[in-house]
């Protein structure tokens, strides 16, 4: 199993202290976490994308690149590209850019995205979002993997021999699926043998569950090899200390702030108290042991084997983070790293070598 470490750079008072840190000082959080994922041996490090507040990751490939100049290992990851509000021909120039300057360390999750105030920045409908999405992403792989595009398009001015510079490291760049509630996301996967991830934050098991499983079947319905398959997850937070006690009582304050904050803004209320988040959520809080144990009853539904937690300490102390992760690292990921397999691809770059995914077919 792999282990990623995730920012949407969400930039509001700490949970616990009510303290909000300056723009700058928040940029310059993300990449001291971005350091330490490093050092302490996370296999990939990601930046999400979004145009709204309270965000500030609107430019994801200049936050990777300066990640990319910092570190050496890790490979980067987008969390997620959000393709249904750009012209995927930029986006292709950012990160085939971003793809040479890190040596090939670049994958990709795409999706839609979320959020009503960014769909109307960008002048994107409820209803052509998920058009647009598709679109951008046929015409970006296609760029990806040809000299020349031609490209009858429908939200860009169309494409007629087009050649985009520069041209790429990786041939083609992995692109994974970001997937949280609708099927239309995981059937593009499905339709091109890409991977998928799951957002697995917001709800209990079984949706995510649902959606995964549908997946599988739609993989088969456009003949790729069950093989091939490669299913990522994420988590709702991360606290691992050596007690469970211990672990629900630091965590105890950061949920009723986040709690707090969910009442406010009238948003769904999905878990009321930080014992039923810990008992039903993805959130990896406890013991060592109850982590371990955790991350495989979500692998025994999902069979994913890639795992995303949250690279920012969200409430906790600086040291009590560290702490936290470095203890995942030294008792946790060496245990699930032996008994859940890693994905079916070579963890580096994807080289004309390195066997691809198989066109989508149209059956």
């Amino acid at each position: 199993m792999k282990f990623l470490a995730i920012t949407l750079i969400v930039h509001r008072p700490d949970p616990v202290t009510g303290i909000q840190k300056s723009t700058q000082d928040r940029f310059r959080e993300v990449l001291d976490n971005a350091l330490l994922a490093e050092e302490l041996g996370f296999d990939g490090f990601g930046v999400g994308e979004r145009h709204e507040r309270p965000f500030i990751s609107s430019s994801p490939t200049v936050v990777l690149s300066h990640i990319a100049a910092l570190t050496r290992r890790i490979r980067l990851f987008t969390a997620v590209t959000t393709l249904s509000l750009l012209d995927p021909v930029r986006a292709y120039e950012d990160y085939a850019t971003l793809d040479h300057l890190s040596g090939g360390r670049l994958d990709l999750i795409i999706g839609k995205g979320n959020g009503a105030a960014q769909r109307e920045l960008f002048h994107v409908t409820p209803e052509d979002q998920w058009e647009r999405n598709a679109e951008s992403y046929e015409v970006f792989r296609r760029i990806w993997r040809n000299d020349k595009v031609t490209a009858a398009t429908r939200f860009r001015p169309e494409l007629t021999d087009a050649e985009v510079w520069p041209r790429p490291y990786q041939q083609p760049i992995r692109v994974w699926h970001g997937s949280a509630t609708s099927k239309e996301s995981v059937d593009l996967a499905a339709r091109y043998g890409d991977p998928l991830f799951s957002a697995n934050v917001t709800h209990p098991i079984e949706p995510y569950a649902e959606l995964i499983r549908y997946y599988r079947e739609r993989w088969e319905h456009y003949g790729h090899d069950p093989a091939a398959l490669a299913v990522g997850a994420g988590s709702a937070g991360l606290y691992v200390a050596r007690t469970s006690q211990e672990a629900v009582e630091t965590y105890r304050p950061i949920f009723d702030s986040t709690l707090a904050f969910q009442k406010q803004f009238g948003l769904p209320l999905v878990f009321e108290t930080v014992e039923d988040f810990v008992d039903r959520s993805s959130a990896l809080i406890g013991s060592p042991q109850q982590v371990i144990e955790k991350v495989h009853r979500y692998h025994e539904q999902f069979g994913h084997t890639v795992l995303h937690l949250h690279a920012d300490a969200g409430g906790l102390t600086d040291s009590r983070h560290r702490e936290s992760l470095e203890l995942f690292q030294s008792e946790v990921a060496p245990v699930l790293r032996k008994e859940i397999p890693d994905p079916p691809f070579a963890w580096g770059p994807v080289l004309p070598t390195t066997s691809t995914a198989e066109e989508p077919s149209h059956a």
